[in-house]
């Protein structure tokens, strides 16, 4: 199984799937949120290895950055009531 490209902090329009965790890209954060079973067989290997591919990338995108900032700060998303209800 080929893990899929994800280019770290590039768009806010990536978002992969492993198992029921989902990886989501953003401009100024990766959300993770879900789950994953990792199990002992080869199905598991190949999620535990799409996953540490993925943190692998994460980790050189942020090692690379030259200005990198101690902390940013994550401004909470208005609220917006749903026009469907």
């Amino acid at each position: 199984m080929k893990t899929e490209v994800l280019n770290p902090y590039h768009n806010e329009t990536t978002s992969l799937l492993i198992g029921d965790l989902t990886v989501e890209n953003r401009l100024d954060r990766i959300s993770l949120y879900g789950s994953l079973d990792i199990t002992k067989d080869h199905i598991g290997l190949e999620d535990a290895q799409q996953l540490k591919d993925i943190i692998d990338s994460i980790v050189d995108t942020l090692q690379k950055e030259n200005n990198l900032p101690k902390r940013i700060v994550i401004e909470k998303a208005d609220s917006v009531l749903n026009p469907f209800l």
